[in-house]
């Protein structure tokens, strides 16, 4: 099953896509929809019918509750840095400020100069748990979207604690959809290759089987420390290829086109513009 969260004329509403079309589900939004303990059951049938074309998608959650990232996620990526596989997960936030539909522009702010890409597979969570074991993590996930953690790594690096860097207003792509782990390649734990190209050019690839940390372990960790709800996000990691490792370092400008596509999952495709 395909979720998302589209922009209507009077706000906005969840549907489920198929492949002959769209149905709303007459609920404000995904994150909305997960909150109803029923949510598989009622968002698998039903809805009134909507034209795919011209959809125009916002955050498939709009306004998670908590927006949790992995760092330092992918080992090939970690051992070509030259640094030791990490023994616990490193983890950062944003805010819901931060995130922007599918083809939204990415707002590039006058006070950064060095505007990063991070191509990144997410987890959506789908019930509430805490301290979940493995059985209990995998059953929490509802399903996968695609992000890129657009980073500002001048304020990254400002500091010790990466937040201020992590969390600009309007940077953060989020969508189009979440599709159920059922869809998926190696379900909760899905085997799927994460792309990012910038105007045309490939700048990120992986394969999410190189996570050290995958999502029923992160799900689990992050449990740990406080109660996930439904809707929560948690952005797994990003592979190599990121802009300011590149010598020199390349970061995107006005008009940069960033392409974020993970495979069985959706595309999202971004212009960057001066704020």
């Amino acid at each position: 099953m395909k979720l998302a969260t589209v922009r209507t004329a009077t706000g906005t509403t969840a549907v489920r896509i198929e492949d002959d079309g769209a149905y709303d589900l007459g609920v404000a939004d995904v994150g909305a929809l997960l909150a109803q303990p029923d949510w598989r059951t009622s968002a698998a049938t039903g809805g009134t019918p909507i034209a795919l074309d011209g959809l125009d998608f916002a955050p498939v959650v709009p306004r998670p509750g908590k927006v949790l990232c992995v760092g330092l996620n992918y080992r090939t990526h970690i051992l070509e840095m030259g640094r030791d596989l990490p023994e616990h997960p490193t983890l950062f936030a944003k805010f819901a400020e931060a995130l922007i539909g599918a083809t939204d522009d990415i707002a590039l702010a006058p006070e950064s100069d060095a505007v990063d890409w991070e191509a990144e597979l997410t987890v959506v969570i789908g019930a509430p748990v805490r301290r979940a074991d493995e059985a209990q993590a995998e059953a929490a996930i509802a399903g996968f979207t695609v992000m890129n953690d657009v980073t500002m790594r001048d304020w990254q690096f400002r500091t010790k604690e990466w937040l201020q860097g992590k969390t600009f207003e309007g940077t953060t792509p989020l969508g189009p959809v979440l599709v159920t782990p059922d869809e998926l390649p190696g379900g909760v734990r899905p085997a799927l290759t994460v792309t990012a190209t910038v105007d045309g050019e490939t700048v990120q690839k992986a394969d999410t089987s190189d996570l050290v940390f995958d999502p029923v372990a992160l799900v689990r960790y992050a449990s740990t420390i406080l109660t996930l709800q439904p809707g929560d996000v948690i952005a797994t990691g990003t592979p190599g290829g990121v802009g300011h490792a590149r010598k020199p370092p390349r970061y995107l400008a006005d008009g940069s086109v960033l392409v974020t596509e993970i495979s069985g999952i959706g595309r999202l495709q971004n212009r960057a513009r001066t704020a």
